[in-house]
């Protein structure tokens, strides 16, 4: 492989004024705010595209929205390789989650284009649009659109708050949905040699260990729904005795704890097993302290590293809802859910990448992702794909989320070492 300098101090002052600058684009109260395919999304993309271009990189956009930051590599015509992550974020969260990739991999390019030291393949930072669930339901809308994986029911999935569709944010964002519906991918995935993505840790996971870097070696998949509602009936909170209410509340409250119970079993049968319920409430037009709670809606998400386990407890979640009905008087009305398959990372990149850590004597280890990630779909559309954990002290997808520049400058390091071996 042949060992690389390490970057300067230089770089790191560059990383800090983009993620200063970005933080500064989307602040939202205390955290940031960048909704997917928003216009604070838009005017992000806008100001690293400015960076780049400042350095002589070239920009475009795809007809995903996504934006490419490329440096021509001396051989063309053999196939790239693309770092990035996602430019969106959930509600008031962290301004690292996402950004932290993408500016890793604009940094690796300056240096590429500063050196005067171009890569051997083409060498491409991707910001992708959508990544963030919080929105639309889904996650990875820019990355699925870019290898062909939108359908037109996801371009009719509703904006959280105003209830437009996907499809209408894509348009006002500059994208082409009438393009992407069509199935085909924006590239071809053989045209990839490897996608690469650094992403902060979300969890406490290499804090606790008092490890800077983390390699991941696979990304849980997850069904969520977003709203099944419960339906009993409404009736006077004095007037009507237990045995004869159809109580919605209660009745989640059972299923809710029947489910926990059940992951507990899960765990101990050695399933990889997360289970949130994130959303609960009762109807707003007419729940009161007095009545007896007709309708509830709430969200629902599992989370694992195998599908035979996401199969397995979504049929055993639908077997209770069937059960409580009965035993209770009340029905649940499903939606449609949303999945998303879980993915390995490649073999030989994992080894690579931590060979490099050996070879600098950075402190690592190996961790799966219980987070999602772009790189879940290059890997699950047959593209070699890694990715590169920093730690972060105080968690992700809250305004506290925090990374040191010093642990973010040894991943980038990492990985423009890895671009350069690949």
């Amino acid at each position: 492989m042949g060992s690389l300098p390490s970057f300067d101090a230089g770089y790191a002052g560059i990383a800090s004024a983009l993620f200063d600058q970005v933080r500064a684009l989307s602040r939202d109260g205390p955290g940031v705010t960048r909704a997917s395919y928003g216009d604070v999304e838009t005017r992000v993309l806008a100001r690293l595209a400015r960076t780049a271009a400042a350095e002589g990189i070239a920009t475009s956009y795809d007809a995903a929205g996504n934006l490419w930051m490329t440096v021509p590599g001396r051989a063309p015509e053999r196939p790239g390789v693309i770092a990035g992550s996602h430019a969106d974020s959930v509600p008031r969260g962290g301004n690292y989650d996402g950004l932290a990739g993408i500016v890793a991999g604009l940094v690796c390019a300056i240096r590429m284009c500063r050196e005067r030291a171009p890569p051997e393949r083409t060498f491409t930072t991707v910001a992708f649009r959508g990544e963030e669930s919080a929105w639309f339901g889904k996650p990875y809308l820019g990355s699925a659109a870019l290898l062909g994986k939108l359908t037109d029911r996801d371009l009719a999935l509703k904006h959280r708050d105003t209830g437009y569709p996907l499809r209408f944010y894509m348009r006002e964002a500059g994208a082409d949905p009438q393009r992407l519906v069509r199935g085909e991918p924006l590239v071809e995935p053989r045209s990839i040699a490897a996608y690469l993505e650094l992403h902060i840790e979300q969890g406490p996971v290499l804090e606790d260990a008092d490890r800077p870097i983390g390699i991941v070696t696979g990304i849980r998949g997850n069904f969520r729904h977003r709203a099944i509602r419960c339906i009993g009936t409404a009736g006077h909170s004095g007037a009507v005795p237990k045995r004869m209410r159809q109580d919605a509340v209660f009745a989640v409250a059972d299923l809710l704890s029947r489910i926990e119970e059940a992951w507990d079993e899960w765990l101990l049968n050695g399933h990889d097993l997360v289970v949130t319920s994130g959303v609960l409430h009762t109807n707003a037009d007419t729940h009161a302290p007095s009545i007896i709670p007709g309708e509830v809606w709430f969200s629902l998400e599992a989370r694992s590293g195998s599908q035979e386990t996401l199969d397995g407890f979504h049929r055993a979640i639908a077997a209770e809802c069937e059960s409580i009905g009965a035993a209770r008087g009340v029905r649940f009305e499903f939606d449609q859910p949303i999945f998303s398959a879980p993915a390995t990372m490649d073999g030989a990149l994992v080894e690579l990448l931590a060979g490099i850590c050996a070879e600098r004597k950075l402190a690592y280890m190996r961790v799966p992702s219980g987070a999602g990630h772009d790189a879940a779909h290059f890997a699950n559309a047959g593209v070699p794909a890694a990715m590169v954990f920093v730690r972060n002290q105080r968690g992700s997808h809250n305004p506290d989320e925090s990374m040191l520049i010093e642990d973010f400058m040894l991943g980038t390091d990492v990985l423009y070492a890895a671009v350069r071996a690949i």
